[in-house]
């Protein structure tokens, strides 16, 4: 049986008022485990990916079903954009080794796994363990714009079971488009860390803050902000704030955030 969970924290603010992040909790359960073991068997396998040596993934991924780009990354984390366009779908895949967070940025879908299906809307918060499967797509009429968190970073750790583009049981692709006006800059102040601060068209934008700039200086645009610290790669659980939702959390003021706002 498929482990489908909502998973609802509250925590208090200083001023009293309180917040909720609801996350949709996806964790492998017997039909996952069964499904990895045999498409293993049969043959598929997963890669490890260099920073150095794996440029392309830098640049802009076209995909059967719309395309992604990396957002930001580093030694331990892993964020990409992808936008799924109306009626389209990803394959129903598995990443064995990393733990993944999808967030929605813009409009409407599902996430279906091997036994259910949970909606998906700007705001929305999926937390989906290691080896469990998952399937995205947009139910239109617009594209789904969603981000993944990956840790630890691993773009290759990747087994398809189902597609509808004739893509099970390949590798993540190696085509790329480059994007010299979007491209992926080193971030000084961050070991190993590069960031691209927009989408293609500046729908959403993207930028690293400090906690105490994002407590003081709350934005309406502000979607999601996402910790970069080692806590949430070595403990399994990304303190991702949500105020698209609501979330009145107060971020650590001394850490650093990738933010995610609307453009």
């Amino acid at each position: 049986m498929s482990e489908l969970t909502q998973n609802k924290t509250r925590n208090k603010t200083q001023n009293g008022n309180r917040g909720a992040e609801t996350a949709t909790r996806i964790d492998p359960g017997p039909r996952d485990f069964a499904a990895l073991n045999e498409v293993v068997r049969k043959g598929s396998r997963i890669g490890n990916e260099s920073l150095d040596g794996d440029g392309h993934l830098n640049e802009i991924i076209p995909k059967p079903w719309g395309m992604e780009y990396r957002v930001y990354v580093d030694d331990f984390i892993d964020v990409w954009n992808l936008r799924i366009d109306a009626g389209e779908s990803t394959s129903m895949h598995v990443h064995p080794r990393k733990l993944t967070y999808l967030l929605c940025l813009a409009g409407e879908g599902v996430t279906d796994t091997l036994t259910g299906s949970v909606p998906v809307s700007t705001g929305s918060v999926l937390r989906i363990g290691g080896g469990a499967f998952h399937s995205s797509r947009s139910l239109g009429p617009g594209p789904l714009w969603l981000v993944e968190v990956e840790a630890p970073r691993n773009k290759f750790d990747l087994i398809r079971l189902r597609d509808d583009y004739d893509r099970q049981g390949t590798a993540y692709e190696s085509e790329h488009a480059e994007a010299p006006d979007l491209p992926a800059r080193p971030v000084t102040y961050l070991p190993q860390a590069r960031l691209r601060d927009a989408s293609p068209e500046k729908e959403f934008a993207f930028s690293i803050r400090a906690g105490a700039d994002i407590f003081y200086r709350r934005q309406e645009q502000d979607l999601f902000h996402i910790p970069l610290g080692l806590t949430g790669v070595v403990t399994g659980e990304v303190d991702i704030l949500a105020p698209a939702q609501g979330d009145g959390r107060r971020p650590s003021l001394d850490q650093y955030y990738l933010s995610l706002a609307r453009g």
